[in-house]
């Protein structure tokens, strides 16, 4: 992970950046000036922390020295030193940052110790609406398939096996029962498993959260699996996405449930080669808190 870029090096790696995460940061940008929503993508950007700007910047991550005079603007960020040119400074991964590495670490690597279970439908969705008014919906400017009535059925008539919990934190009170797992906080990384589509978005989580210590291009990696995973997450839910322009997977159906399971494996087997750089990543970041 050590190495020196020249200039021309990484401020190409900087543009490429730049231009790779701008096809979502600027779109959401004109959506906030405009005031529209979008039910799928603005997700991306609002329960997750960290701010388009901050996705855009382009960092080298650790132990790699910047190159040429333009390197001395990052040393206007926090945590940068010159060193026969400019790097982050191992000193600013402080102790917190490294007991948010030890947690990311275990997590990641007991999460990816288990097989992926393909068998929950993408029912969280169902179950956050579930015995719920109109009004109260999340996405109340968004019509539901089978309406209210279609959509409680589907919850009553099918195993709810949702082990994420910060999923199952937005269940309606009449749906938690219907869940064959009741996880907390606590029970997460015993619960946690590389089949679950917001396990692996939340691998964008467990990148930023350590933000500047982790190259951009692996929070790119990440965020861009995450915006595929969101897109069958909301396509399998029970709202009618139409005048966004996507195909629902209609996992009320035993093909559309099929569908569904394929989909998600080929995310599992995404995820784990991103699962397996953070993990490393982890380990290497508790070196520099030695």
């Amino acid at each position: 992970m050590d190495g020196v870029l020249g200039q021309q090096e990484w401020t190409a790696r900087e543009r490429a950046h730049e231009q790779r995460v701008r096809r979502w940061t600027r779109p959401y940008a004109e959506r906030r000036s405009r005031g529209e929503k979008h039910p799928v993508l603005d997700f991306l950007f609002q329960y997750y922390s960290f701010r388009p700007a901050h996705l855009e910047r382009w960092q080298p991550g650790p132990g790699v020295v910047l190159g040429g005079d333009d390197a001395r603007r990052f040393l206007d960020r926090p945590g940068y030193v010159e060193a026969g040119g400019v790097m982050l400074d191992p000193a600013a991964f402080t102790a917190k940052k490294a007991d948010t590495a030890r947690y990311f670490l275990a997590l990641l690597e007991k999460t990816a110790s288990r097989a992926p279970r393909l068998s929950c439908f993408g029912l969280h969705e169902w179950a956050m609406v579930y015995r719920q008014d109109a009004g109260q919906v999340r996405h109340n400017q968004l019509p539901l398939r089978l309406g209210s009535a279609g959509t409680d059925t589907v919850v009553d008539s099918l195993e709810i096996r949702c082990g994420h919990y910060d999923a199952f934190r937005f269940f309606t009170a009449p749906a938690r029962p219907h869940n064959t797992l009741q996880p907390t906080r606590e029970t997460q990384p015993e619960l946690e498993q590389p089949g679950c589509l917001h396990a692996n978005m939340d691998l964008y989580k467990a990148s930023y959260k350590l933000d500047p210590f982790v190259p951009a291009e692996l929070i790119a990696d990440c965020f861009e699996l995450a915006v595929e995973i969101r897109e069958l997450d909301m396509c399998a839910s029970p709202y009618d996405l139409s005048s966004f322009g996507y195909r629902p997977v209609r996992i009320e159906t035993p093909e559309g449930r099929a569908e569904y399971s394929r989909r998600q494996g080929g995310f599992a087997r995404r995820a784990a080669p991103l699962r397996d750089r953070l993990s490393a990543h982890c380990d290497y970041l508790l070196t520099l808190h030695k």
